[in-house]
């Protein structure tokens, strides 16, 4: 996509989002590799390795 995540439209982080918990709960992942495990998946989805730290923090809150 190659656009910053800050460029990321709501849906998109929804959808971000959604898969993040889905696939913590599929794939049994501890919390304490969550952060990680969310910023792998940001920077595949967007193609950057440009975080948002505050859509990072919303991805993995609780």
């Amino acid at each position: 996509m190659d656009r910053p995540c800050n460029q990321v439209s709501p849906f998109v982080r929804d959808v971000l989002r959604s898969a993040f918990i889905k696939l913590v709960i599929e794939e049994k992942i501890p919390e304490d590799r969550w952060r990680t495990f969310a910023e792998q998946l940001i920077s595949d989805f967007t193609d950057s390795d440009d975080i948002d730290p505050e859509l990072l923090e919303w991805i993995i809150r609780k």
